[in-house]
């Protein structure tokens, strides 16, 4: 084609009167100089109303007044957690304080550092509910990511970068929202490094990502993958600055508990040796972590000394797994009844089935997360008959509980 016939197909501006047109590699159409300087022009001025209306809403400085305090964080947790007041004040205190962080004018002279968390606990006691539970309350982008897809970069898995694409998503891609944000690290513990001495050997999904973490809890301008995985180099990347994001980390780290006790008998030592093996609860030992047991279990100490506020979760008593049955707001039992009351059913629970399913919990030791497969293989057969026939109330009775779970093959010998 002639160079004179040719047109932009933005503004329909010939060739011959543009300083320069330019070809679409993928198209038969074109753009000239001069649009390629509007565009520019305008997409300048759209960052910069972007970034003003950040600043305004609240991007830079965040106004105390409309914060909960921590006694309204802790009561706000209490209505769907139960127990676990220890861990519970510790949150409160500190998203508190990440909010006056984030409130903290810029030419202040005192620094307030950040004070990541990490919460140890057995499985089932409620850390993941927790950590759901605050981002309910939160006025700032709150994401939960898991810590076991993550290895060294070069090998199959995750960058450990990837973490914070989940909080870019969470804040809608707006990057001065995400450096606001708080981070939860599901199963920290998994990321240990195998022996308890600096590997020799690649460790690629152990000791390697605790060294890639590092940057990111301490505080540092990160590239991110917009989506995710892997990066390449012809990746488009998202600078994030960590300096802001509060990091809280949560693992149920088992078998710490002979490293505790192993600790306390060490300590074990003179004339008040006995006096000592009286005051500890061999029932709890998890009450007695300290950092110096991170490091025993794979924690390297540079990760330990960035998650400077360590606290527990209790193991969850028969008193407290049967309060969570019932009293949370989106306690088990409510939302099966929530379920067949949707379909026009009135359910009920017997207090003795209640009993039962508490002991089976206790039983195979699995928590508070074990009485919802409990109750699912109880309510299999109910769910599927009942929407079927005209039954407007239906009680679970704990003999009927005993024998549904008999048919779903649970071992009930000590109810015979």
């Amino acid at each position: 084609m002639a160079k004179k016939n040719i047109k932009c197909t933005f503004c329909g501006r010939p060739a011959d009167q543009s300083e320069m047109i330019v070809p679409s590699p993928i198209s038969d159409s074109y753009i000239c100089a001069e649009c390629v300087s509007e565009l520019d022009e305008a997409l300048k001025s759209f960052r910069d109303g972007a970034k003003a209306a950040a600043t305004k809403d609240g991007g830079d400085v965040k106004d105390l007044g409309s914060v909960p305090r921590p006694r309204e964080i802790f009561d706000f947790l209490n209505q769907y957690v139960i127990g676990q007041e220890s861990a519970k004040r510790y949150l409160s205190v500190a998203v508190y304080n990440h909010y006056k962080r984030l409130s903290q004018p810029k030419d202040d002279d005192v620094d307030i550092e950040k004070s990541n968390i990490i919460i140890v606990g057995p499985t089932g006691t409620g850390k993941t509910l927790l950590a759901k539970t605050i981002a309910r309350l939160l006025d700032v982008p709150f994401t939960i990511v898991d810590a076991t897809v993550l290895t060294e970069a070069g090998y199959v898995g995750e960058d450990i970068e990837s973490l914070l694409t989940r909080l870019l998503q969470a804040a809608d891609y707006d990057v001065a929202k995400a450096e606001r944000g708080i981070v939860f690290i599901d199963e920290i513990d998994k990321i240990a490094r195998k022996g308890d001495n600096p590997s020799i050997t690649r460790d690629v999904s152990g000791e390697g990502v605790q060294q890639g973490l590092l940057k990111l809890l301490e505080g540092s301008v990160v590239n991110v993958p917009p989506q995710g995985g892997r990066k390449h180099p012809e990746q488009r990347m998202i600078p994030v600055d960590t300096k802001n994001i509060l990091f809280i980390c949560g693992g149920a780290f088992d078998g710490i508990e002979r490293k505790i006790a192993q600790r306390l008998n060490t300590h074990m030592v003179g004339y008040s040796n006995n006096v000592q093996r009286g005051k500890v609860d061999r029932e709890n030992f998890l009450q007695y972590v300290a950092p110096q047991d991170l490091k025993s279990f794979g924690l390297i100490p540079e990760i330990i000394g960035r998650l400077p506020i360590l606290t527990h979760l209790e193991p969850l008593d028969r008193d407290a797994l049967r309060r969570v049955l019932t009293e949370p707001k989106n306690a088990i039992i409510r939302q099966y009844e929530k379920m067949f009351a949707m379909d026009g059913v009135k359910l009920t629970f017997t207090p003795e089935a209640l009993d039962l399913i508490v002991d089976k919990a206790i039983e195979y030791k699995l928590g508070a997360r074990g009485l919802r497969s409990i109750v699912e293989s109880i309510m299999i057969e109910p769910m599927f008959e009942v929407p079927s026939s005209k039954v407007k109330k239906f009680e679970v009775t704990a003999d009927y509980a005993l024998e549904r779970l008999k048919e779903s093959n649970f071992e009930t010998s000590q109810y015979k």
